[in-house]
C-alpha cells in the first residue's frame, strides 16, 4: 500500500475535492505536504470537535504534513515556489488563476520543473464560459443534473446526502495524478491535469446521460428504484424498510417463490426485465402486500434462503459496524495532535492483502512548517535562484 513512497505532494487544498484527492495519495505512501494560511483550512471549523480538532478535517488530512505560509509574503511565497519545484505532484483547488496570480501556476513552474505534475480542481474547468465561476458540492449537483433524479417522483429537489460532486473530482483526480505519474516515469514529461466538478459529476452519471443519449428523454426521479430493472429498491415491510435487488428473471422468480407469490411469476405484465420496470409500481404494491405482513429480519431472511441479493437499510453507526467491515480492518484507531482518540475510515482497498493505514496522524495547523523548510536546498533563497530542473 505504499506504492507512492517517495512521491512528494504540495497540496494547496480546501475543504474537500482537493484534500480528498491528497489523502488518496497519502493513502499510498505519498508524502502530502499541505500548505495552508495562518487561519488553516476552513474545514479545520467545522463540527464535530474532539478536543478542539475537527472530526471532519481529520479524516481528509491523515497521513499529511501541514506547513503554513502567508502567500502574500515574498519570503513565504518563494517557500511555496520552492516546494512545488522540488515537488512531484501539485494539486489544487482554488479558482481558475489564483495560483497564476501568486507566480505558482502551471506555466510558470514548468520552466524550473519539467517533470511537474500539476492537478487543478475547480467548479467547472479552467477554461470555457463558466472557468471563473465558483461551485459548491450542491450547486454542482444541481447543475450537473444530480439532483433532478434524487428523490422521490412527486418530492422537492434534494441533493445526495453523501457530497458526491466533491469526491468524484477527488478520486478523478488521484487517478489522473497517478496515470500523469506513469507518464512522468517512462520520460514524457510533466503536464498540466485539469479536473471540472461538473465534467466528473456528469461522468460518474453514465448510465443517466446514456439513457438521455440513447431516447432523448430526460431520466425521472424514481426514489430508490431503477429505470431499468424490477423488483430493484425499497420495500416497505411491517416494521420499516429493506432493500432487494432481484434484477433478472431468475432472481425474480427465486424473490417470488420465496415469499409464496408463484403467480407472479407467470403474470405477463412481469414476464421480462423491460416490463417489470414499466410497471414496477404495480409490481411494487403487490409484492409489499406480502412484505408488511413480515419484519425486515423476516424479509431479509426469506431473501437470503433463496440467494437474491438483499440489504438492510442501515444507519452509518451500522453499517460501520458490519462484519464484513470489520473482518477488512477497515476502521483503525487515529490519534488526534491533542492526545484524543479517535477513528478514521482508511483506504477500503487491499494490495496482495496488504490494507491501508493511518501512518500519520492529522497535523495540526503549521506543526510541519520549520521541518519542511528545513528540507529544501535553499530555503530562503528565491526560486529564481535555484537551478533549471526540480531541486529537493
Amino acid at each position: 500500500m505504499q506504492a507512492l513512497s517517495g512521491i512528494r505532494v504540495v497540496e494547496f487544498g480546501q475543504i474537500a475535492a482537493g484534500p480528498f484527492a491528497g489523502v488518496l495519495l497519502a493513502d499510498m505512501g505519498a508524502d502530502v505536504i499541505k500548505i495552508e494560511a495562518r487561519e488553516g483550512d476552513g474545514m479545520r471549523q467545522w463540527p464535530p470537535q474532539t478536543d478542539g480538532y475537527s472530526e471532519n478535517f481529520a479524516s481528509l488530512n491523515r497521513n499529511k504534513r501541514s506547513v503554513v505560509l502567508d502567500l502574500k509574503n515574498p519570503e513565504h511565497l518563494a517557500h511555496a515556489r520552492a516546494l512545488c519545484v522540488g515537488a512531484d505532484v501539485v494539486i489544487e483547488n482554488f479558482r481558475p488563476g489564483a495560483m497564476n496570480r501568486l507566480g505558482l501556476g502551471f506555466e510558470a513552474l514548468k520552466v524550473l520543473a519539467p517533470s511537474l505534475v500539476y492537478c487543478s480542481i475547480s467548479a467547472f474547468g479552467q477554461e470555457g464560459p463558466r472557468a471563473n465561476e465558483g461551485g459548491f458540492d450542491v450547486s454542482i449537483q444541481a447543475i450537473g443534473g444530480v439532483m433532478s433524479v434524487t428523490g422521490e417522483p412527486d418530492g422537492a429537489p434534494v441533493k445526495c446526502g453523501v457530497p458526491i460532486s466533491d469526491f468524484a473530482a477527488g478520486l478523478y483526480a488521484a487517478y489522473a495524478v497517478v496515470c500523469a505519474l506513469r507518464k512522468v516515469a517512462n520520460g514524457q514529461g510533466g503536464g498540466h491535469i485539469d479536473v471540472p466538478m461538473l465534467g466528473t459529476t456528469l461522468g460518474i452519471a453514465a448510465l443517466q446521460v446514456s439513457e438521455y443519449f440513447g431516447t432523448g428523454i430526460d431520466p425521472q426521479k424514481l426514489g430508490s428504484a431503477h429505470p431499468r430493472n424490477a423488483p430493484y429498491q425499497a420495500f416497505r415491510c411491517a416494521n420499516g424498510y429493506f432493500v432487494m435487488a432481484a434484477g433478472n428473471n431468475e432472481l425474480y422468480r427465486r424473490a417470488c417463490e420465496a415469499i409464496g407469490r408463484n403467480e407472479l411469476i407467470g403474470d405477463p405484465r412481469f414476464a421480462t426485465p423491460v416490463l417489470r420496470a414499466k410497471n414496477q409500481a404495480v409490481l411494487r404494491d403487490l409484492l409489499e402486500d406480502t412484505f408488511e405482513t413480515l419484519t425486515a429480519e423476516a424479509c431479509l431472511a426469506h431473501m437470503i434462503e433463496a440467494g437474491v441479493p438483499c440489504a438492510p437499510i442501515n444507519t452509518y453507526s451500522q453499517a460501520l459496524a458490519d462484519p464484513q467491515v470489520q473482518h477488512y480492518g477497515w476502521v483503525q484507531p487515529m490519534t488526534l495532535p491533542g492526545g484524543a482518540e479517535t477513528r478514521a475510515f482508511t483506504a477500503p482497498i487491499r494490495y496482495n492483502g496488504e490494507g491501508g493505514q493511518v501512518y500519520r496522524r492529522p497535523p495540526a495547523l503549521g506543526e510541519h512548517t520549520d521541518e519542511v523548510l528545513a528540507e529544501l536546498v535553499e530555503p530562503r533563497a528565491a526560486v529564481a535562484a535555484l537551478p533549471v530542473g526540480r531541486a529537493r
